[in-house]
């Protein structure tokens, strides 16, 4: 919906951030009533440590944000690396997920100016690159 369509799209804005906020606090709270056992057995299912998985619901959905526009700054197709790499995106995504530049991420992406900067704060710079334009660049 566009702003000039939404009588009120800051109210809409805080209303829709509000709920997203409230719908991962619920998250948070089933996560929370799950056995040790159990939560650890999803964690195997997902083939990750179970204090990664803890911190990656703590983060919430949106923690990743930042890769595919990084990817794209990087001039590298996030869909084609996923089909080409889909174990190596996935932990690109927890990396990402568990960043602690996420400000300067932001800035620089905002600025167009992480493909030159990426390097000196991104704990996926090293997996960046070895990466194989060739194989990941756009079509």
């Amino acid at each position: 919906m566009s702003t000039a369509s939404r009588p009120y799209p800051i109210v809409q804005d805080l209303i829709e951030s509000f709920a997203a906020w409230l719908k991962h606090r619920r998250e948070l709270n089933e996560m929370r009533q799950l056995d040790r056992s159990e939560f650890d057995r999803i964690a195997s299912d997902l083939k990750i440590a179970p204090d990664d998985l803890e911190e990656l619901v703590r983060h919430g959905r949106h923690a990743a944000d930042e890769l595919p526009k990084m990817l794209e700054q990087l001039g590298i197709d996030g869909e084609r690396l996923g089909q080409v790499q889909p174990l190596l995106l996935r932990d690109m995504e927890r990396v990402c997920a568990l960043c602690a530049h996420k400000a300067e991420c932001d800035r620089e992406l905002a600025h167009g100016t992480a493909a030159e900067s990426y390097h000196g704060y991104c704990g996926n710079a090293a997996t960046l690159e070895s990466l194989d334009r060739a194989e990941v660049a756009p079509h």
